[in-house]
């Protein structure tokens, strides 16, 4: 898996979940033109992405929907499954917590931390929350591996230091700052302010097409 490229990982998640939704259509096969449409891509990408994986489709029928997905579910998720750590219990934590709950069955929340003696020692959409100061032991002793951080920008680095102490190997990060930790820590950085002024760079450029207008 270490070969596969980040991009690719990124689409076949993206696959994964464009399938899901067929699914809940009852559409039970499709070509990867038709794939490739839905994500945006091309059919020749689409192939590539899912020989990666060691998947082919049937000329005559294309993928089926049910055995594409177990087979994406193989190579993204681990067996035993990866519990979660999430720290700061504000708008956005709580809203993720939410989003999370019950939807991968092989990657949850287990756990959430807060610095506000409010905000702990409470259940939030089905996830315990704990103080700080229980991070390190609670991050052990459930073997948590993969962090998501939601605090200011100024509390992000030590709350990411703290988290790669206690054993955890890859961080979302919502916090608008860069982390600096070792190479041995993925980091993927979630600066909603930049994706917004990207869009609506993109928005204010583009011809207004819309008809009567």
């Amino acid at each position: 898996m270490n070969s596969i490229p980040e991009k690719t990982i990124g689409r076949l998640s993206l696959y994964r979940r464009l399938l899901n939704r067929l699914r809940a259509e009852d559409k039970t096969h499709l070509y990867s033109y038709e794939l490739a449409t839905l994500a945006g891509g091309t059919p020749a990408r689409v192939r590539r992405d899912l020989m990666a994986i060691g998947y082919n489709g049937n000329p005559a029928h294309g993928y089926e929907v049910e055995g594409l997905i177990e087979s994406l579910g193989h190579f993204l998720d681990t067996p035993q499954g990866q519990p979660v750590v999430l720290v700061g219990i504000g708008n956005l934590g709580r809203a993720i917590l939410s989003f999370f709950t019950g939807r991968r069955p092989r990657l949850y929340i287990v756990a959430a931390f807060d610095s506000d003696p409010a905000k702990v020692n409470r259940v939030i959409h089905g996830c315990r929350c704990y103080p700080m100061q229980e991070l390190p032991e609670t991050v052990r002793g459930k073997g948590i591996t993969v962090g998501i951080i939601c605090v200011p920008a100024g509390e992000a680095q030590p709350v990411a230091e703290q988290l790669a102490a206690a054993g955890v190997r890859g961080i979302l990060n919502f916090a608008p700052v860069r982390l600096h930790l070792p190479g041995n820590i993925y980091v993927e950085d979630m600066d909603m302010t930049m994706a917004l002024e990207k869009v609506a760079y993109f928005a204010a450029r583009k011809p207004n097409n819309v008809p009567g207008k």
